[in-house]
């Protein structure tokens, strides 16, 4: 009878000294559970889905292809946005033809009249030399009015020929205005027609599904060959490389801490063991709420909390839904 109240008083003595070792082994300040940054990836564009290789777990890169949609349909369009610009520039007119011939005129009017002010220049000087000996009664007044009357003709053909070169000049831009004019209405209609071309170019780059980030695939909403509209959720993408421990703190600890603090966070390894990661304090909520049934705090009478997230860089070991505690660094150096 002696022995066995001995025994209850070891035993309980046992007990107590175990939680005593993990709570002075593991002391924190809030609790919480790992989630992560979950992006959905949607379709944007309608039809079947003809290629859907990844696989959920699969760890996907930035940009990499996650599905293919079919594009025929559009690829249909596109070719008939093509013929139609094709058809409008064969529509237009050209002034080239008329251009041609009045600049084969031009040619003419300018060789025209270079032999003239050659001509002219060559009987300037016959004028003068015959003026000359005129002055000297060495010439008749007969001959002086011949070569004066030579002269003169040939500044009016010059001055016609020069005329008639600037009459050529405003057909050659009448033409080009005229043309112009023809085909004003049909150079409006290229714009939206190359606005289409654009449009139906960027669809089809829809049809392509790439995934935004670099990330793993937690679920796949659709499969291969089936139909898929713009807005289907099609899989669910996360960044599993840095997670977030969405964890509360009560009215009396929100003053010890702060947005950008840096935090130890442990995770639970196996029985007495916990793994020590470094956290930054990433947000804190403005509004106070009950405390989660499946939270406990580090006071637990405490019926309102406010809700933190703690940003922790993975090294894989970390999933999502696990349970994580938090210590102030303050509070660690003091223990």
């Amino acid at each position: 009878m002696t022995r066995l109240p001995l025994i209850i008083v070891l035993t309980a003595a046992a007990l107590y000294g175990l939680t005593s070792c993990r709570d002075n082994a593991m002391n924190y300040d809030a609790s919480g559970t790992f989630e992560s940054r979950e992006i959905i990836v949607s379709s944007e564009a309608n039809g079947k889905i003809l290629s859907f290789p990844v696989r959920e777990g699969d760890v996907v890169a930035m940009g990499q292809l996650l599905a293919r949609i079919d594009s025929t349909t559009l690829v249909l369009q596109l070719d008939q946005a093509r013929s139609s610009v094709k058809a409008l520039d064969q529509k237009q007119n050209s002034p080239q033809p008329q251009i041609t011939v009045l600049n084969q005129q031009l040619a003419v009017a300018e060789s025209q009249l270079k032999t003239l002010g050659e001509q002219l220049r060559v009987m300037e000087k016959e004028q003068a030399r015959v003026r000359s000996l005129f002055a000297g009664e060495a010439a008749t007044a007969q001959q002086m009015d011949d070569i004066n009357g030579k002269v003169d003709i040939l500044k009016s053909q010059l001055a016609t020929a020069s005329e008639q070169k600037v009459v050529i000049l405003s057909q050659i831009k009448a033409a080009r205005d005229q043309v112009s004019i023809q085909n004003r209405g049909i150079i409006s209609e290229r714009e939206p027609m190359e606005k289409r071309l654009d449009q139906v170019r960027d669809q089809i780059a829809r049809t392509y599904i790439k995934a935004p980030q670099e990330g793993t695939v937690l679920t796949k909403y659709a499969e291969e060959g089936e139909f898929t509209v713009v807005g289907k959720p099609l899989l669910k993408l996360a960044d599993m490389e840095e997670m977030v421990l969405r964890a509360y703190v009560t009215g009396d600890q929100l003053g010890r801490i702060k947005t950008g603090d840096q935090v130890d966070v442990f995770v639970d390894q196996g029985k007495d063991e916990f793994k020590a990661y470094k956290g930054k304090v990433t947000w804190i909520s403005d509004k106070a709420e009950f405390t989660p049934k499946t939270i406990q705090t580090r006071d637990e009478r405490a019926n309102l909390v406010y809700a933190v997230k703690v940003s922790v860089k993975n090294d894989g070991l970390i999933r999502l839904g696990m349970y994580g505690e938090l210590a102030f660094v303050q509070n660690t150096a003091e223990k």
